[in-house]
């Protein structure tokens, strides 16, 4: 294992405990099913995902209103309510994180998030600032599983995919990695994660 090793780290799922049910639970006063049904037939994962390709909140929720008016308080929430949806930091793999930059390990983000929601993130988790280099997709216009992500944030740290280890929760960005070259870990829990950096010889 190269001990010059770059490690890359998702954020949402892996540091930071983002999750849209964290808000809506309470505008749906604990009604799961139609929380679930709102989050599934409404603002819906691949509506979401267009803001973190850069597409503004305020047209995101304008087009949605429009289709869906008699949701509009709710639709609005997700932008002018998100910071509800944040639940916290993942203490155990923020851990990890100050071992490695600790250690004086080379450490990336690359993240799925939008323009203009990370910079309320980044003003909340001092942690955000360890990194060498960060890639937010909403500020480069392409996310996670696009090969394009994965070149920029190479081309920018002057690395090759197979001197990085990247870690994210989503089994599809992994693969995607894995595919390019990247020694990838899906992540499930901070002591897997723990574990897998163990095995490699990144952490002791």
């Amino acid at each position: 294992m190269n001990s010059k090793q770059a490690v890359v780290f998702d954020l949402g799922g892996v540091l930071i405990d983002w999750n849209p049910r964290h808000l809506y639970r309470k505008m749906f006063d604990g009604d799961e099913e139609r929380m679930e049904r709102f989050l599934s037939e409404i603002c819906t994962p691949e509506w979401n995902v267009r803001q973190d390709e850069g597409r503004s909140f305020a047209e995101a929720t304008e087009e949605l209103i429009a289709r869906h008016p008699e949701q509009a308080e709710l639709v609005r929430a997700f932008f002018d309510r998100w910071p509800e949806m944040i639940g916290g930091a993942i203490n155990e793999t923020v851990e990890i994180l100050a071992e490695l930059k600790g250690a004086g390990r080379e450490i990336y983000a690359l993240s799925n998030w939008s323009a203009e929601t990370f910079p309320h993130t980044r003003d909340r988790f001092q942690f955000l600032d360890w990194f060498d280099f960060t890639v937010i997709s909403g500020e480069v216009g392409v996310v996670k599983p696009n090969r394009e992500v994965f070149d920029f944030l190479l081309e920018k740290t002057g690395r090759r995919a197979e001197e990085c280890v990247f870690i994210d929760d989503s089994l599809e960005n992994t693969t995607a990695a894995r595919d390019l070259g990247f020694d990838a870990i899906h992540f499930r829990s901070p002591r897997q994660l723990r574990d897998e950096l163990v095995k490699r010889g990144i952490l002791p």
